[in-house]
């Protein structure tokens, strides 16, 4: 499960670190770049309230629901921005994404209290942040070299590919985590969600704000 669980959190950095050289020749070929900051802002936005959701969902639930949920919106939002025609649907494929990278993100950490015995928690901690610092090294240049020799449209389809064997290499351990009994969320839990849908909305028009300066 370690495996599978550093090859998910890898792909979230790469996505939202390495994202970032692709994006002027997105913008360009899609004759996008009134839209640009959006496409950061956007996914920032939708995985700060997806964070928080994950959140509750994780106590109220167990966290392999929100695993796959995350799973499932990841994958969909590259799909989408992959396939863009425009640069409004790249950017809507950005929000389903990052609304993604949220629900994961949360639940890949409440799996590792779960799963792990205390005495290895942090080495796989460790093992997180080395998949951060990595993509953040190396990230931007794979991500140049894919769109001068593939096109820019493969750095969001080619992460897909590695996302479902990474899930796939974590079922045996989630299985052997059981099913969670669950509870009511907790009280103010929408209060929570409101106030995370302010936060990220406010992300979002800073980073919209900030390109019309």
């Amino acid at each position: 499960m370690t495996v599978g669980s550093v090859a998910l959190v890898s792909l979230l950095a790469f996505e939202a670190l390495a994202v970032g050289t692709a994006m002027p020749t997105v913008a360009r070929s899609l004759d996008g770049l009134a839209l640009y900051a959006l496409a950061f802002g956007g996914p920032f936005a939708s995985g700060v309230v997806a964070m928080v959701v994950s959140g509750i969902w994780c106590d109220a639930r167990g966290p392999r629901a929100p695993m796959w949920h995350g799973v499932a919106w990841f994958v969909v939002g590259l799909i989408v921005a992959g396939s863009a025609p425009t640069m409004g649907v790249l950017v809507a494929g950005r929000v389903v994404q990052g609304f993604g990278s949220g629900l994961l993100s949360v639940a890949l950490y409440v799996i590792v209290g779960q799963a792990y015995p205390e005495e290895l928690r942090r080495r796989v901690f460790a093992a997180f942040a080395a998949a951060w610092v990595v993509p953040s090294l190396v990230g931007p240049a794979v991500a140049g070299l894919i769109v001068e020799h593939l096109g820019w449209r493969w750095v969001f389809l080619a992460v897909p590919a590695v996302a479902v064997p990474a899930v796939l290499l974590m079922q045996p351990g989630l299985r052997a985590l059981g099913a969670a009994a669950p509870v009511r969320p907790p009280a103010g839990a929408l209060a929570r969600i409101g106030w995370a849908c302010g936060a990220g909305a406010s992300a979002a028009l800073l980073h919209y704000g900030g390109q019309q300066c």
